[in-house]
């Protein structure tokens, strides 16, 4: 008959070989705060037959027992007979250097250190402690603040290099082994503490929960795994979508408006497809309210922003300015963009007809010549006309984008606008039969 340490140790091989595709023997560095749940799986793992190497941080915040704590994961890691190192870092002065909350800081310190040590090391994994009451505890978190499917889904088993394996055990079982087992552990006091939203679930709400169903937290993670399956669906979905309602271009996605509008879950798809690019609900909700709008409209996140073109919204970067506005990205100088010839014999020469050069009577052409972006109240003689026209009305006759009339870069002479650069130059100055001189600009 198995003893109950026995038990729950071949429960952890079981569900990692489930959950994870890890080797037997293989190196597994694994995070040991010292905690019941961080020792019950150094000892779980070591005695399953893994290479484990233990790493401890200790984020001074806690004074004398976060050093106790570091030195009991140190005995601990003797006891059991694992190597062990450890970190001490200085938590608050990086949280406030780097703009983020202590917790993220921490995040942010333990798991770039473990991704080191694991290299260090020769480990294959990173191993952390988390149990099925944390993920429970999760799946609430979100759910109280407002989440979609993947929110609920729980702790996953495995993310890159990180793997749990102790999900499939609650905190009473990893007590259990313990106490089997013959090892100790610390407490961290701020566990106590109700100021993190994640200790008041944990000590107050869920027990509550426990009165009405002692297995809530079994309950709430055979959700999350079901969940698990219909995220994994629901990705699909979506992925095909998308592959059908954006196309690059330039290297910015366009989202077909004709298409989004008539897709049953709009709201949704074109949620998956700009929360990436740091766009919030509202934000999106107002988007999506765009699709009946005008053309020219632009919705901003931290990083980018979406224009309604005609036919589309455009994702691009956001340090790319409005059209019109006289602020555009910086315009290149002439010589970046365009080589000059100066032609002084006519025997034999040919004007090109290609829309990346173009040709004036070098002896009418004023100066300076510059590059410009366009802006509002832009005017030019076509080629071919005698009017002027202007340069909105050209760009919107010839169906221009948005991004194409931002991007449109104009050569100036003496102020006067000569060529849109790649598309048609003006009238004036043109080469006629009495032009002695040329000069020519080609697209490089």
């Amino acid at each position: 008959m198995k003893s109950a340490a026995a038990e729950i140790e071949q429960a952890v091989a079981g569900y990692m070989a489930r959950e994870m595709s890890v080797n037997a023997g293989e190196r597994i560095l694994v995070g040991l705060s010292g905690g019941a749940d961080s020792v019950a799986l150094t000892v779980i793992l070591h005695r399953l037959g893994y290479a484990v190497y233990a790493a401890n941080c200790n984020f001074s915040l806690r004074g004398a027992e976060a050093d106790r704590d570091t030195g009991f994961a140190r005995y601990t890691a003797e006891k059991a007979g694992v190597p062990f190192v450890s970190v001490k870092f200085n938590t608050a002065e990086y949280a406030a250097r780097n703009k983020v909350s202590v917790e993220m800081a921490c995040r942010e310190l333990r798991y770039a250190w473990f991704e080191k040590e694991r290299e260090a090391h020769g480990c294959s994994y990173i191993a952390v402690a988390h149990h099925r009451d944390d993920s429970a505890e999760t799946v609430l978190i979100n759910l109280i603040r407002g989440t979609g499917i993947a929110g609920l889904t729980g702790i996953a088993p495995v993310n890159g290099r990180i793997i749990r394996p102790l999900l499939g055990l609650s905190r009473d079982d990893i007590l259990a082994y313990l106490s089997a087992t013959g090892y100790g552990y610390v407490t961290d006091s701020t566990n106590a503490e109700t100021v993190y939203v994640r200790n008041k679930i944990r000590n107050s709400i869920l027990p509550l929960m426990r009165e009405i169903n002692p297995s809530v937290s079994e309950a709430i993670e055979r959700t999350a795994g079901n969940l698990r399956q219909v995220e994994y669906l629901y990705r699909c979905a979506v992925e095909q979508a998308v592959s059908q309602m954006v196309h690059l271009e330039g290297g910015n996605a366009c989202i077909s408006i004709e298409k989004l509008k008539k897709h049953p879950a709009a709201r949704t798809l074109l949620y998956e497809i700009l929360k990436p690019y740091g766009f919030t609900p509202s934000q999106i909700a107002d988007v999506l309210s765009g699709a009946d709008g005008v053309s020219g409209s632009v919705y901003y996140s931290p990083t980018h922003r979406v224009v309604r073109d005609r036919t589309c919204f455009i994702v691009t970067p956001s340090a790319r300015s409005c059209p019109g506005n006289g602020t555009a990205e910086k315009t290149p100088g002439l010589s970046d963009v365009l080589e000059v010839e100066h032609i002084n014999d006519m025997e034999g020469f040919e004007i090109p007809r290609l829309r990346t050069a173009a040709c004036f009577d070098a002896d009418l052409l004023p100066t300076p010549l510059r590059l410009r972006r366009w802006k509002e109240g832009d005017s030019f003689v076509p080629f071919g006309m005698k009017g002027r026209q202007k340069l909105s009305d050209y760009f919107n006759n010839r169906k221009f984008s948005v991004l194409q009339k931002e991007s449109a870069i104009l050569l100036t002479a003496g102020g006067e606008i000569v060529w849109i650069v790649g598309e048609r130059q003006s009238d004036k100055y043109r080469i006629t039969p009495r032009t002695r001189r040329v000069i020519k600009f080609t697209v490089k």
